[in-house]
């Protein structure tokens, strides 16, 4: 047992000292997205990058993804941002998704992101130190941690997320102008991630 414990503590330590950081390089990574795809961040240099951990059974993913998201998604990656779903559940636990579970949950909700990656190892998650679903990363083109935090100002799991701010957006129209990233950092809201 205690064996365990200092494992789980020098982990925690681990993952607190490499953890992603504002104005660092974003840890790089490579998954597998639901369509059995390889995804690597490397291959978007050059582009802004969203990573949102996902899981819709949190009833504040499952809120914003009565159409907010999947709005905001979509004119995004119109303007060319890469939007990439980590889904970090564990295996064992009832939220977790196959890949057939979740391409019929990305159809059914009409998902607009890039790519959903299947990160239930955890590893993707655990490099960003990702806490809640939602929990929202911005990358710059130049590969450096824009943002970190909240998708919105509005940390309910009803009403309209529409009326909220959206640092997402917020921060992606700062980089696409050129500007600094006015709100760099938010605590973010939701259900823990289910590692």
């Amino acid at each position: 047992m205690k064996r365990t414990l200092a494992l789980a503590t020098l982990l925690g330590l681990a993952t607190s000292l490499f953890a992603a950081e504002i104005g660092k390089p974003a840890p790089d990574f490579t998954g597998t997205d639901i369509t059995g795809k390889t995804i690597k961040l490397a291959d978007y240099q050059g582009k802004i990058v969203v990573l949102e951990s996902y899981n819709s059974d949190c009833p504040y993913c499952h809120n914003h993804y009565q159409g907010a998201a999947q709005e905001l998604q979509k004119e995004l990656t119109g303007k060319g941002v890469v939007w990439l779903l980590i889904n970090s559940v564990n295996p064992k636990n009832p939220s977790h998704r196959t890949a057939a579970e979740a391409q019929k949950e990305w159809r059914e909700l009409k998902i607009a992101a890039t790519a959903w990656i299947d990160d239930s190892a955890g590893t993707i998650g655990h490099a960003y130190d990702m806490k809640t679903t939602p929990h929202v990363f911005v990358i710059a083109a130049d590969g450096k941690l824009a943002y970190d935090g909240a998708m919105d100002n509005r940390p309910k799991p009803f009403g309209d997320p529409r009326t909220a701010k959206n640092y997402i957006k917020a921060a992606v129209e700062n980089l696409l102008t050129g500007k600094p990233v006015e709100v760099a950092q938010t605590k973010p809201y939701g259900c823990a991630v289910h590692y």
